[in-house]
């Protein structure tokens, strides 16, 4: 593409949009004119046009360092129908391919090629690079998925740190690094693993406002924590989401569970075959209505736009991992939910794992630390986004759009009760779990308290005034705020912490939030969201309109064999239902059409808009 075009020319001649949003016309420039640049901006937020518009604008290819091949191929369709010529190298593609696409590469017939970073580091594509580098085409590299750099990070990939290897060998290209999520420590290490000590940093709002956040105590058993789940997806019948679990069981059994119930369900972990896995995120990403049970191996670089929900049936590790695993939730814009349900157990789980891992103790300490920060959000009584974007050091009012906003949680003065769960602790010996504890203050004669002689203990039924959700909250918040801390390698033992011992003697107060039984799946169905949050319902005289341009997109979509949101976004849809132009030129100034889309659909749109309840098939 010419250097002639500005930024500008590129956004609407070939993406159909008219104007940047947020910083991207300043990084574009940034990075077009030779600077580095590290982009920290939220999923949907417009990060890929950050360097495949420097990239068309640069001579040379830009070359792109991707993690997965599912990402690769979507980024690849979805420039194809733009007019861009982009390619992929990665291990699926055959022997006779992969040498199809380094010939392309060296002939100049490439805009963009995307790379694993193990294939970008091989002695034969570093050759390749070189050759290119030796006649100055190379327009960029770009690091995607950035936080993989990190150790602090909750994607470590080992091979990111490698990438330092492009500044010390190609230092005349520019380097963009772009990232999601990363709080304060992961952005030190992602500058520093890097060598982007020169680069420009640019952070943009973490918010998510299309996003609702909801926590809600986990019910007890299996049969309770499922219904709790079937009632959440109640309010997203047909429409696609994923449920993250923590382990692979767990995964297939909850998968299994939501066929029998009539949901299109499919599991998704390392533990499939490769090919299975393939079929089923295939599915995902090409039907409207799949629901992706999967463990933390799925989800990143997923660039589907019309995933309505994530639910999490267990705690994530940390606040960063939560953020960009709910983050693939409403990258159109549009309405979402994020819904999550945890209970003591997920904190005993996370607490083995980490001391149980190789990691050293630095490390084991800020995972922990992260470990905590997370139970705290999970505890806080205030708004849940203003908390989450506090973590990553930004400012914000309540939302008014989070569970903690729309049913406010009744606060008590849970001094009293704190310092019973405390000393039922201390005095059984700081060797038993939350369950044990809580039949000892409820005054249960169990066989297991019997045998530790524990129904003689002062603390033995001094907590009647609590049912057992009751103490499991009081137990929660204790651990949340660093009063009590569970022992993994003791089967989840409650230790009083050194913070404890104020409160154990009543010299510090403490309020808790008192349990609260959550209403039906989405809040009351959205009442009280923000005007600014809000869906914009097409009218009636338009929606026969958009369903024929679904019907027609997806029919094209099948016959290509891509996804149909490559095509165009449901967003784009909407607006030719709602504006309907009539002229070629009109349809340039419809957001998501550029010249390549209006040239290659345009005839067919223009009579599908024409005559709207007969669906016109052919691609013109």
């Amino acid at each position: 593409m010419s250097a002639a075009l500005d930024p500008l020319d590129v956004l609407r001649r070939v993406f159909g949009y008219a104007s940047f949003r947020g910083p991207q016309a300043e990084i574009i420039g940034h990075v077009t004119s030779g600077g580095d640049a590290l982009v920290l901006m939220p999923t949907g937020g417009g990060k890929s046009l950050c360097y495949q518009i420097p990239a068309l604008l640069r001579p040379g290819v830009g070359v792109v360092v991707s993690p997965l091949i599912a990402l690769m191929q979507d980024q690849v369709d979805a420039l194809l129908q733009a007019g861009v010529r982009a390619a992929f190298l990665n291990s699926s593609l055959d022997q006779a391919a992969a040498a199809a696409v380094e010939r392309r590469l060296l002939q100049g017939e490439l805009d963009l090629i995307y790379v694993a970073p193990e294939r970008l580091l091989s002695e034969r594509f570093l050759a390749l690079l070189d050759r290119l580098a030796a006649l100055e085409r190379i327009a960029l590299f770009a690091i995607d998925e950035a936080h993989c750099v990190s150790q602090w990070g909750h994607d470590f990939r080992p091979e990111y740190i490698q990438l330092s290897l492009l500044h010390a060998r190609y230092p005349r290209v520019p380097r963009i690094a772009l990232t999601a999520t990363a709080d304060t420590l992961t952005r030190r290490e992602i500058i520093l693993r890097l060598g982007l000590d020169e680069a420009r940093v640019f952070i943009s709002s973490f918010d998510r406002p299309n996003i609702r956040y909801t926590v809600v105590e986990r019910g007890a058993g299996q049969l309770s924590s499922r219904r709790q789940l079937l009632d959440f997806l109640a309010g997203h019948a047909g429409k696609a989401g994923i449920v993250y679990c923590l382990s692979r069981k767990k995964v297939d059994e909850t998968a299994v569970w939501l066929t029998t119930q009539g949901i299109a369900a499919l599991p998704y972990h390392a533990g499939l075959d490769t090919a299975t896995r393939q079929q089923h995120q295939r599915r995902f990403l090409r039907e409207e209505n799949i629901v992706m049970v999967a463990t933390i191996a799925f989800g990143m670089g997923i660039d589907k736009p019309d995933v309505r929900f994530v639910a999490h049936l267990d705690l994530p590790k940390s606040l960063e991992a939560y953020y960009q695993e709910t983050g693939r939730a409403g990258r159109d814009g549009e309405p979402a939910e994020a819904w999550m349900t945890y209970g003591l157990n997920d904190v005993v789980i996370h607490r083995g794992r980490i001391d149980e891992s190789a990691a050293g103790e630095e490390q084991k300490r800020v995972e922990r630390g992260k470990l905590d920060a997370l139970l705290a959000w999970c505890e806080a009584a205030e708004c849940r986004r203003s908390g989450l974007l506090r973590y990553f050091s930004e400012a914000a009012a309540a939302c008014g759009n989070c569970d903690t906003c729309l049913e406010p949680p009744e606060l008590w003065d849970g001094t009293e009760a704190a310092r019973k769960a405390l000393s039922a602790a201390l005095r059984s010996g700081q060797r038993f779990g939350a369950g044990h504890l809580i039949d000892i203050l409820r005054g249960k004669t169990t066989e297991k308290v019997r045998q530790f002689g524990h129904d003689a203990l002062p603390t033995f039924g001094v907590g009647a005034e609590l049912d057992e959700p009751g103490w499991r909250s009081v137990m929660r918040q204790l651990l949340a705020a660093g009063f009590l801390q569970a022992d993994a390698q003791a089967f989840g033992a409650l230790r009083l912490s050194e913070a404890a011992r104020p409160l154990l003697k009543g010299e510090i107060s403490l309020r808790l939030r008192r349990p609260t039984a959550r209403k039906n799946s989405a809040l009351a169905t959205r009442r009280a969201t923000n005007p600014g949050n809000a869906p914009n319902p097409l009218a009636a005289s338009d929606a026969p309109l958009f369903e024929a341009l679904r019907l027609w997109r997806a029919t094209l979509a099948r016959e290509q064999g891509v996804p149909a949101y490559v095509i165009l976004h449901d967003r784009t849809l909407q607006e030719l239902a709602t504006r309907r132009p009539a002229t070629p030129d009109e349809l340039l100034d419809i957001p998501g059409i550029g010249q390549a889309k209006a040239e290659r659909y345009g005839a067919t749109l223009l009579a599908t808009l024409a005559s709207p309840f007969e669906v016109n098939q052919q691609t013109s």
